[in-house]
């Protein structure tokens, strides 16, 4: 009896902990929640997408299925380990590299050309210099950004609309102090997201580093990016286990303030129940013209048939990555797919910015994302009029063809400098 009541008690405890409060509903044309006796509290994420707080989630699935075309649940139920510095080689040497005066800017391979396994940044940069460069703005969903780092500071982007410290939302966008972005995993009483998104990790400034860390200032490396405003949004806990209703929230409040290219370096294998991921991001591609590039994941798998998310959805606005290596082969842990992943990008022992003004190398799908992302800021800051679905084209198309990359859609690694050749 007593093992028995133990028993119950640790499966209704988990029932429990696995009950969300928060669900995702997309209702049908026509139907207005306002009008709706809903038992919690209802916000619009965007187009007839909402998210509901309640402690009755159950049962409003069941009531609001007849005027819903989805219900979508909002789990926490993956926790993994991010991607971490490696230790510091201290033997390494300032070597300036021909366009750039950043002392370590040598030490980012990616930035050699194809034929040397990276993705040709200096070859492009020699080839195709431009003074009249539009800027753009990437934003970083993920564990944060150290806003203060040497490398980092001076290309954050910054809200204008916004007066920092005081408390206020002066710009009326539903966010206080929202300087450089917004904390969706800290909320006010109110269950609105904050505006310090600091990273108390290390993933989220390493990847912003790699697509755009200030050039030329005589400190650390450069990013790809020449003209990039780095908007970031901490969505992704320390423990890697990020919900739909924040990534979805990231999406829309990135693409609203201005973000054309949104990075991506997450993912897990349970999608939960939904569709409102896939949706936002179709959403922003057509309203704002915001293309998503998303790490493929580290689980050396087919991920056409063992899906991983949100790298799986069918978008024409995603562009999903996977990693290679110095050596110019795909990473061991990369995932691939012929139909789900697109392109192979720089990922092993990658060479960037972490928190304190520090600098370490880190290997993942999550730095291949990046180094993508920092080329497609680049094209667009030559090409602003392209479209995301045209941006995409261009990345796939001009891809520097190898046969290690053949479990891609593309058959090859990103090319900056093809990239821009193929638009002169």
């Amino acid at each position: 009896m007593k093992s028995t009541l133990i028993l119950s008690l640790l499966l209704s405890g988990s029932l429990y902990a696995q009950s969300p409060k928060k669900i995702i509903a997309k209702f049908k044309e026509g139907v207005n929640p306002a009008s709706l006796k809903i038992d919690g509290k209802v916000k619009n994420l965007f187009s007839n997408v909402y998210v509901i707080t309640s402690e009755r989630t159950e049962e409003l699935k069941n009531e609001l299925k007849a005027v819903t075309v989805f219900i979508e649940d909002n789990y926490k139920t993956q926790k993994r380990k991010l991607e971490l510095p490696e230790p510091m080689d201290k033997s390494i040497s300032e070597n300036q590299s021909a366009n750039f005066n950043d002392p370590y800017a040598s030490k980012v391979w990616s930035f050699k050309n194809a034929t040397s396994h990276g993705v040709s940044v200096e070859k492009a940069y020699t080839s195709y210099p431009s003074n009249t460069k539009a800027e753009i703005i990437v934003a970083v969903v993920d564990t944060g950004v150290d806003y203060n780092h040497e490398d980092l500071k001076n290309v954050m982007w910054v809200n204008k609309g916004e007066i920092a410290g005081n408390g206020i939302d002066d710009d009326g966008n539903g966010y206080i102090d929202d300087i450089h972005g917004i904390d969706t995993l800290d909320r006010d009483a109110d269950g609105n997201a904050t505006g310090d998104m600091m990273d108390t990790h290390s993933h989220g400034t390493h990847v912003s580093g790699t697509i755009g860390a200030q050039q030329n200032n005589g400190t650390g490396i450069a990013g790809i990016a020449s003209n990039v405003k780095i908007m970031g949004i901490r969505t992704v806990p320390n423990s890697g286990d990020e919900t739909d209703v924040d990534v979805v929230e990231s999406f829309i409040y990135a693409a609203k303030n201005g973000a054309k290219v949104i990075n991506c370096s997450f993912g897990k294998d349970r999608n939960e129940g939904g569709m409102a991921v896939k949706e936002a991001m179709d959403f922003i591609g057509k309203e704002y013209g915001t293309l998503v590039v998303a790490a493929a994941g580290n689980s050396s798998r087919d991920i056409d048939s063992r899906p991983t998310w949100p790298a799986s959805y069918e978008s024409e606005n995603l562009l999903v990555v996977a990693s290679t290596t110095s050596r110019g082969s795909m990473s061991y842990f990369s995932n691939y797919g012929t139909k789900s992943v697109d392109v192979a990008a720089s990922g092993s022992s990658v060479y960037s910015t972490t928190p304190r003004n520090r600098y370490g190398s880190m290997s993942g799908t999550s730095m291949a994302s990046p180094t993508t992302a920092g080329v497609a800021a680049e094209i667009l800051s030559h090409f602003p009029e392209l479209s995301p679905t045209e941006l995409k084209a261009v990345l796939m198309n001009n891809t520097t063809q190898s046969r290690n990359f053949s479990r891609t859609a593309s058959g090859g690694r990103v090319d900056l400098y093809n990239a821009l050749k193929s638009l002169q």
